[in-house]
C-alpha cells in the first residue's frame, strides 16, 4: 500500500514564505560580491541562500533550519582541491606512460591519437569521485539542516553509494537505459535507508519496477528520435519529414526525462516513512515545472537584456559627453583600419566582458525569483506528512563531523547546490 491510500492519518502541510524582492536583492547582492571576490565570496554566497530558503519552507509552519557556514565549505573546497590534484595527476601519468610502454613506435599521427585518448579517459578517472561527491554533499547539508530543534544526518557510507553508483551507470548503459529505473530506486533507496532526523531512520520500500510507468513519455521521444534517423538514413522524400521527426522526438524526449524525474519523485515519495510510522505524499506536476521554468527563464532573460541596453545606452551617453567618439570620423569608411590591431580591440573588450558579467549577475537573481523559487513553492504545496504525531517520539541526534564540509562536491559543481 503507498502512502497515498492512508487516509486514516492527520496530515502535515509544508508551506512556502519567500517573497520575490528579498530574494532577489540577496542573490544580485552575494552574486556581485563573488564577482568583485573572482569567485572566493561564492562560498558564503551558497550558504546565505540556502539558510534562506531553508527558513522559507515551513512543515507544519515550523521553518527548516540551514547552519552551515561558508568557511567550512572554503576549508572543504581546499581539501578536495589539493586531493583532487594529486589523484589526476597520477592518473595521467600512469594513462602517459602506459600509453608509451604500449605504443613505443609508429608514425606521429598513430601516437598523436593514442596520447589524445589517454587524456580523454581522465575523465573516467573523475565518475567514482563525482558519485562520491553526490553522497557526501548530501550528507553534509543534512547534517547542517534542522527542524524544531532536532538535526538531521545520514552514515558514513559514500564508498557504498560510490560503488553501486559505477555499477548502476554500466548496466544502464550497456542496456541502452532500459534499467535506468533501477538504478533510480536503488540509489534512492541506499540513500534513504541510511538518512536520519534525530534518532529517527528512514527506509524506502516499494519495488523498482513500479517505476516504469514513469519512463512512457522518454521511451516514446527516444522512438521518434530512432524512426526520424531511419528516415532520414533512407533519403529522398523522407529527408524532410526526418528532420521534422528529430525536432519533435528530441523535444519529447527532454520533456519525458524531465517528466520521468518528477514522476519518479512522487512515486519514490510515496514509498518512504520515517522510523516507521511517519509517512509523505508529494505530486508535483510536471506541467507545471516545465512551464514555470520556460516562464520563468522569458521572463529573466527579457529583463537582464533590458538592464544589459540600458547600461550599454548610459554608457554610450557618457562616451559622447566626454568626447570619445570626437577622435573618430564616421563618415570616413576607413577610420578604423588604424583601429583594428591597436586600442579598439581593447576597447570592445572591455566593454563586453562587464556588459557580459552584469547579465550574467541579474539573469542568476532574477531566475531565483521567477524560476527556483516559484518550483520550490510549487513541491511544498504538493507535498504533505502523514501521520505527524509520531514525530513527537523522536530525540536528538549527535552532530555530524566533516574534514572536508562539501568539499568534494564544491570542486566538481555537483551536488552541492539548490
Amino acid at each position: 500500500m503507498s502512502n497515498l491510500d492512508r487516509l486514516d492519518h492527520s496530515r502535515l502541510n509544508v508551506d512556502y514564505t519567500g517573497e520575490g524582492a528579498p530574494l532577489f536583492r540577496l542573490a544580485l547582492k552575494t552574486t556581485m560580491l563573488t564577482v568583485v571576490t573572482l569567485g572566493f565570496y561564492r562560498f558564503w554566497a551558497r550558504t546565505r541562500l540556502r539558510r534562506y530558503y531553508w527558513s522559507a519552507l515551513r512543515p507544519g509552519g515550523d521553518p527548516f533550519e540551514y547552519t552551515g557556514t561558508g568557511l567550512e565549505k572554503f576549508l572543504g573546497f581546499l581539501i578536495a582541491v589539493a586531493f583532487l590534484s594529486v589523484y589526476l595527476g597520477l592518473f595521467n601519468s600512469a594513462l602517459i606512460f602506459g600509453g608509451l610502454i604500449a605504443w613505443p613506435f609508429g608514425d606521429g599521427s598513430f601516437n598523436e591519437a593514442s596520447m589524445q585518448l589517454a587524456f580523454n579517459l581522465s575523465f573516467l578517472a573523475l565518475l567514482p569521485v563525482i558519485f562520491y561527491a553526490q553522497y557526501r554533499g548530501r550528507r553534509y547539508m543534512l547534517s547542517r539542516t534542522r527542524w524544531r530543534g532536532i538535526r538531521f544526518g545520514a552514515e558514513q557510507a559514500a564508498f557504498g553509494y560510490m560503488w553501486r553508483a559505477i555499477g548502476h551507470t554500466i548496466l544502464t548503459v550497456i542496456t541502452l537505459g532500459v534499467l535506468l529505473p533501477r538504478q533510480t530506486y536503488f540509489l534512492e533507496k541506499y540513500m534513504y535507508d541510511r538518512t536520519w532526523f534525530g534518532d529517527g531512520q528512514f527506509e524506502m520500500g516499494g519495488k523498482w519496477q513500479e517505476l516504469w510507468p514513469a519512463m512512457k513519455h522518454l521511451v516514446i521521444g527516444v522512438l521518434i528520435l530512432g524512426g526520424s534517423g531511419a528516415m532520414i538514413a533512407l533519403g529522398s522524400a523522407l529527408v524532410v519529414l526526418g528532420f521534422i521527426g528529430l525536432i519533435v522526438g528530441y523535444v519529447w524526449a527532454f520533456v519525458g526525462f524531465v517528466h520521468y524525474g518528477i514522476k519518479s519523485f512522487e512515486i519514490m515519495a510515496g514509498q518512504k516513512r520515517l522510523n516507521g510510522d511517519v509517512l509523505f505524499v508529494s505530486e508535483p506536476s510536471t506541467g507545471k515545472v516545465i512551464g514555470q521554468t520556460l516562464l520563468g527563464s522569458f521572463i529573466a532573460s527579457t529583463i537582464a537584456s533590458f538592464i544589459l541596453a540600458v547600461g550599454l545606452a548610459v554608457l554610450a551617453v557618457f562616451a559622447r559627453i566626454f568626447g570619445v567618439f570626437d577622435v573618430i570620423d564616421f563618415s570616413d569608411p576607413t577610420a578604423f583600419d588604424g583601429m583594428i590591431e591597436g586600442s579598439l580591440p581593447v576597447l570592445v573588450i572591455a566593454g563586453f566582458i562587464p556588459g557580459y558579467v552584469l547579465f550574467l549577475a541579474f539573469f542568476f537573481a532574477l531566475s531565483q525569483v521567477f524560476i527556483t523559487q516559484p518550483i520550490l513553492e510549487h513541491y511544498a504545496a504538493q507535498t504533505q506528512v502523514i501521520n505527524p504525531e509520531a514525530l513527537m517520539s523522536i530525540e536528538q541526534r549527535a552532530q555530524d563531523d566533516f574534514a572536508d564540509a562539501e568539499g568534494f562536491a564544491d570542486a566538481l559543481d555537483v551536488g552541492a547546490a539548490i
